[in-house]
């Protein structure tokens, strides 16, 4: 069964139109359950509802989600790490005979579920040699060296990135393939349509100034109080690295060790969604195969519903290689 996914910037109402959608679809004829698999990485963490604009448990109408409060804030996430477990939840999905809906705006996570994407493993010591050539012969020596293994590559990195210069290597060396060859392709590993939610820019400007206001009424300083070190008048463990990046989190902290007041730190959340909406457009606006719908239309769910019956059909016309550039995205 196709796996239908939900993307696009955030504010633009993704998980209500899944969760919409999984009820329609579940009440049609003849239809099967769906079942939402999230794909926001700051979900993934227990705790972070508020910030994240978590759908509540109560709230979810009785249907199943995924990759959902995985995680302890003071871990990292893992795209592999996601991917290997998202998979696999996709595979139970389909074992029950129900219909996946992906759900989420972290781009790189939607890219890791749905497409052909690998990842190369690690080799400290390979790493470790590399870094020293780099220090002792240049990372012009090791871009030249990249260049004739991989050109394209080299060109893509050039070369005065030594970071990803030396990963390009230690990928090159351990998989005896170019680095190219391991980054994602557009290609789906099981049968999928996205449906990417946009609006004009002015619209979802506001959209997020009415988010950041619920969220700080609905207790996000609090919610990051709760998760905090004791250092910063918490009763948690701490924020990780990851999570501590997080926006709406960022900020909450950096006014906390004096670096901003209450008002700029929410002013700065506000500024930094939106930042983000129009980044999570950028990378979902690249991708030719995301039908895009009007995130305000009266008639959004008829519109989904229709493109995913006529993906269910193979009558779904695909856009060509060139990516549809949205309001966001221009």
């Amino acid at each position: 069964m196709i796996v239908v996914a939900v993307v696009g910037p955030t504010a633009t109402g993704k998980s209500d139109l899944a969760l919409d959608l999984a009820q329609a679809l579940g009440d049609a004829p003849g239809a099967v359950a769906s079942e939402i698999v999230n794909a926001d990485a700051y979900q993934l963490y227990r705790g972070m509802d508020v910030g994240t604009a978590k759908v509540p448990p109560a709230e979810r109408r009785g249907i199943v989600h995924h990759q959902l409060d995985v995680l302890d804030p003071t871990q990292d996430a893992s795209v592999a790490r996601y991917q290997e477990a998202a998979r696999a939840d996709l595979d139970a999905i389909a074992g029950r005979g129900a219909r996946a809906l992906v759900v989420g705006g972290s781009g790189l996570y939607v890219r890791a579920l749905l497409d052909h994407m690998d990842f190369p493993g690690t080799d400290p010591a390979v790493r470790e040699r590399l870094e020293a050539r780099a220090e002792t012969e240049g990372r012009r020596a090791l871009h030249a060296e990249l260049a004739r293994l991989d050109p394209q590559a080299a060109e893509s990195i050039g070369p005065h990135n030594t970071r990803r210069i030396v990963r390009a290597l230690e990928v090159i060396e351990i998989t005896g393939l170019p680095y190219t060859a391991n980054l994602p392709r557009q290609e789906y590993v099981r049968p999928a349509v996205q449906i990417g939610l946009d609006c004009p820019r002015e619209v979802l400007d506001a959209r997020v100034g009415s988010r950041v206001d619920r969220m700080w009424d609905g207790g996000l300083v609090d919610e990051v109080r709760g998760l905090a070190s004791p250092e910063q008048g918490g009763t948690g463990s701490g924020l990780g690295v990851t999570a501590a990046r997080a926006v709406g989190y960022s900020e909450v902290l950096a006014w906390w060790r004096g670096e901003s007041t209450e008002a700029e730190a929410r002013e700065a959340v506000t500024a930094n969604t939106r930042r983000l909406a129009r980044k999570q457009m950028g990378w979902f606006g690249r991708d030719p195969r995301v039908h895009w719908l009007d995130a305000a239309s009266p008639h959004l769910l008829d519109d989904a519903l229709a493109v995913v019956a006529a993906a269910d059909a193979g009558t779904l016309a695909v856009a060509g290689t060139e990516p549809v550039r949205r309001s966001l995205g221009s």
